[in-house]
């Protein structure tokens, strides 16, 4: 397959740079879940809680950062192609002043019915617990907002991406994570001085990170020449067709959103203690989803709209196949990862204060269900904006009802005899099944694509996961045979364990020559001389 080098290196390269702010990101992420694992456990008080950020959470995957953020790329970067600047900035002013003003709507609402709407959310043994129905609903109230600020900073991400700005919109994510846990934290101690519940304080400081996530990457918005002109016009055509974009990606989103609310429901159904599992276990397993999938998603995006906006099929189809094969290599050998050591990667991050060591076995065997579907969700991730890019939503949308369909069916097939685990495992079967289906509809809607390419890449990718994975194994056991249960043990098995697992894979990619892995390490090889000279 004769790929265009400038144009993958340049996928690689923005995926690079986003690559650190998100590892950024997801460091302070770790720190604030482990934040709630010393003060609250898993229990009463953070169960609350993940029931209560679930809705105003929904809401933005739903509308913001899912529906919005990808119509509105695909609009403004057709905009920039064919539209001139003083159209393109009038677009973006006008979307972020009628979302504004919608969200704010939706959020007043959404404050007025909080204790109905956590009802809906939980099973009977939840609300027969004294207090914690209400504990929910004002932590719903509090963490509303949320959902404007957190919106609004997605289609600002939108605009920087488009711009060819990557690096500020990534890392907005980390004043997100570092403004809700300092601030969330520091209320956490306090206001129980006030005769205020300590979760509380971690509600308010999600809601200081939002403004944070936000405000963060306006200076930089501002230095690609915006200005924002208040503009309130549902007329315009531009608005006009994000909306139509929108609906049916809605549409597409919501059933995956009505996965986590069956989740939910599910999970408030089983011992107390377990949303808390599935919420700590889902935070780790997003840390790779995030690198890898995310990433390439954000960074493949402005090029593949570019492509589709052109009408250049050739090179979008290598532009796709080349970002998938990325997935494959970089995701395969982290879930391996994540199934062999998922038991001392939370023993050493969360196990600390009120969490203990039956919270680390029962978060474990659910993380090593989530990371079976790990290549399928970072997958899936990369190819829906190329529906979205080619106008073929419809796709997505068919591919969401599926995995909502399969995952209530195994629900109810697995959770009898796996219980927590099985909330975990049916969401990552559901997703393979969508992402089998995705790829089909996107090979006939593309008119095929390189699959003897895509396929050597993961024969390549999986013998050296295979590889990586024997030696992982051996390693992990003679540790633990070896090593003593202290502190600086752990910290150094896991280390030698990911350092030596990571070398060896590199090096069996190294040998067998794939193209996208080679082509980083060149670019990467190519900046570190310019800097040394």
């Amino acid at each position: 397959m004769d790929k265009p080098a400038e144009e993958t290196g340049a996928i690689a390269r923005s995926a690079g740079a986003v690559g650190i702010a998100v590892m950024c990101s997801r460091v302070l992420g770790l720190l604030r879940e482990q934040a709630f694992a010393i003060l609250f456990g898993a229990g009463f008080a953070f169960d609350a809680f993940v029931v209560a950020f679930r809705i105003p959470n929904l809401l933005r995957d739903l509308f913001g950062e899912g529906a919005l953020s990808a119509a509105f790329v695909a609009v403004f970067s057709d905009y920039q192609v064919n539209r001139g600047e003083q159209e393109t900035w009038r677009l973006a002013s006008n979307v972020l002043t009628v979302c504004g003003v919608l969200l704010s709507i939706l959020t007043l609402v959404g404050i007025f019915s909080a204790e109905p709407l956590v009802r809906l959310l939980v099973e009977a043994d939840f609300e027969a617990i004294p207090g914690k129905v209400e504990l929910a609903a004002l932590l719903t109230a509090i963490m509303f907002p949320f959902l404007i600020c957190i919106s609004l900073a997605a289609v600002v991400m939108g605009m920087l991406n488009s711009r060819g700005r990557f690096f500020i919109p990534a890392l907005a994510s980390s004043f997100f994570n570092l403004g809700s846990l300092v601030g969330g934290v520091g209320l956490a101690l306090l206001l129980p001085r006030f005769g205020q519940p300590a979760i509380v304080g971690m509600a308010i400081g999600t809601l200081i990170g939002g403004l944070l996530q936000l405000a963060g990457q306006l200076p930089t918005l501002g230095r690609t020449g915006f200005r924002f002109k208040p503009v309130f016009d549902l007329g315009d055509p531009g608005l006009r067709r994000i909306g139509r974009l929108m609906l049916p990606a809605v549409i597409g989103l919501a059933p995956l959103q009505i996965n986590v609310l069956i989740n939910t429901y599910f999970a408030s159904s089983l011992p107390e203690g377990a949303l808390s599992w599935l919420n700590y276990a889902f935070r780790l397993f997003w840390l790779p989803v995030g690198l890898f999938g995310v990433t390439l998603s954000i960074a493949a995006m402005p090029v593949i709209s570019r492509h589709a906006a052109r009408r250049d099929l050739p090179r979008l189809r290598e532009t796709y196949v080349s970002s998938l094969t990325l997935a494959f290599v970089l995701t395969i050998p982290a879930s391996i990862g994540l199934i062999l050591l998922a038991e001392p990667i939370i023993r050493l991050i969360f196990q600390y204060g009120r969490f203990d060591a039956a919270t680390t076995a029962r978060t474990a065997e659910v993380l090593v269900c989530y990371a079976i579907g790990l290549f399928a969700y970072a997958s899936v991730k990369i190819m829906v904006p190329v529906f979205y890019a080619l106008d073929r939503t419809r796709y997505p949308v068919a591919g969401s009802f599926l995995t909502m369909l399969l995952n209530l069916a195994l629900i109810s097939v697995l959770i009898g005899s796996l219980r927590h685990q099985a909330l975990a495992l049916s969401i990552s079967l559901a997703m393979i099944g969508n992402f089998l289906f995705l790829s089909a509809m996107l090979y006939r809607t593309m008119g095929g694509y390189s699959l003897a390419y895509l396929g050597r890449g993961l024969l390549k990718s999986g013998a050296a996961a295979l590889l990586m994975g024997l030696w992982l194994f051996g390693l992990r056991e003679g540790l633990a045979a070896w090593l003593p249960e202290t502190l600086w043990a752990r910290i150094i098995g896991l280390l030698l364990c990911l350092l030596s697992s990571g070398l060896i894979y590199g090096l069996a990619l190294q040998a067998l020559k794939l193209h996208e892995l080679n082509q980083l390490v060149e670019r990467l090889r190519g900046r570190f001389s310019r800097s040394a000279g």
